[in-house]
């Protein structure tokens, strides 16, 4: 097989600034080094990224790009004037974009990665300034591309119907889990709190959660509830909301924490809830399916499909049903014994493995 040079644009990484694409992106060099020896991958990175991206591995080359990704709009006219040129000057046979957008030229066959098409399919939880943005670039890195990945069948439709893209352009890889997670659950010792991992935002349903929790509570004044995420443009409203539902002592915004920190979160957690109004796959479901610890979540999809009756679920717009479910999660325990034991298999069906492997099929097919 014919020795690719293959580039990853990971300039839109920020540490613990862009939420689940992080864990994405780490997750997928992981596995990539693990599978694949034989390619050359070289990593363009910018300034904020850190030196721990970019695998150890012989065959992985860092590239380091001498801009922000702080500042958007510096970081998408690097990415479209200059890393075109390095593409070029690197020889490569393909790119890899795993954070939405693209080189709109950039010389040599592209793959990019599609999370989701939340500023479609819901327009309102977007600042007015930022839809442009949205609109524009993922439409272009969309139709540049040969080949684009969704990370879940919901999101692969999207694309079909929001870009009439050929499904055969389209190819489906859905996320993993830490392995980490696994080994969690042999040695939880859970105290009485809920965690919710999530960004602050609107469409994560926080301040629908923090109500039913307000009603949950009364009943169970023991409890407290951690919502570990980045502090997205959603975190003034929810402090107060928060502050005015009496729940200052009761609930912790911790913001993005470290991932050992989250562990031990996870390890002691009583129970898992995922209230959200839209995901393109939600991550921290699986892991808490991994981890072993009862789990609720939004009976959307994909999260319906992909826990399966491994979890809880509710409907996400009804009150009294997300309180049900913090009820049925926190003290009917023949159901958290079954939760505890069905998470961990249906969890096993998600590996950043596979993730890699559906991935690097896409790259090979546009070179």
């Amino acid at each position: 097989m014919e020795r690719l040079r293959i580039g990853v644009n990971a300039l839109y990484l920020i540490p613990g600034g862009v939420g689940g694409t992080e864990i994405y992106l780490r997750g997928l060099l992981g596995a990539l080094a693990e599978i694949d020896a034989v390619n050359r991958y070289f990593v363009f990175t910018n300034r904020e990224t850190g030196r721990d991206l970019t695998p150890a591995a012989q065959n992985f080359t860092e590239v380091r790009q001498p801009v922000r990704a702080s500042s958007r709009p510096r970081r998408i006219l690097w990415e479209q004037t200059a890393l075109p040129l390095w593409a070029a000057g690197l020889r490569l046979d393909a790119m890899l974009n795993p954070g939405f957008t693209a080189p709109l030229l950039a010389g040599c066959p592209q793959v990019t990665v599609f999370h989701d098409l939340q500023h479609l399919r819901h327009p309102e939880y977007f600042r007015w300034f930022d839809l442009p943005f949205w609109k524009f670039f993922l439409y272009w890195s969309a139709m540049v591309s040969r080949a684009v990945v969704a990370n879940s069948e919901s999101t692969a439709s999207d694309l079909v119907k929001f870009y009439r893209l050929p499904e055969s352009k389209v190819r489906v890889a859905p996320l993993g889990v830490d392995p980490v997670f696994f080994e969690l659950a042999k040695r939880r010792q859970p105290q009485p709190f809920l965690l919710a991992v999530s960004t602050l935002h609107p469409h994560k349903n926080l301040d629908g959660l923090l109500r039913a929790f307000a009603e949950f509570r009364r009943e169970r004044p023991d409890f407290r509830l951690v919502v570990c995420g980045l502090h997205g443009f959603f975190t003034g409203p929810l402090h107060r909301l928060r502050d005015s539902l009496g729940l200052r002592d009761a609930v912790d915004f911790p913001g993005w924490i470290p991932r050992e920190e989250l562990h031990e979160l996870f390890a002691h957690a009583w129970a898992f809830v995922y209230p959200s109004l839209f995901e393109g796959f939600g991550i921290p479901v699986v892991e808490a399916l991994a981890a072993g610890v009862p789990a609720a979540c939004s009976n959307i999809e994909p999260m319906r499909g992909i826990a399966g009756d491994a979890a809880w679920q509710f409907d996400p717009r009804d009150p009294a049903a997300m309180v049900e479910a913090l009820r049925k999660i926190t003290g009917d325990e023949t159901l958290r014994a079954r939760l505890r034991e069905a998470g961990p298999r249906r969890a096993a069906q998600f590996s950043w493995k596979a993730t890699a492997e559906k991935t690097l099929e896409a790259v090979r097919s546009v070179c």
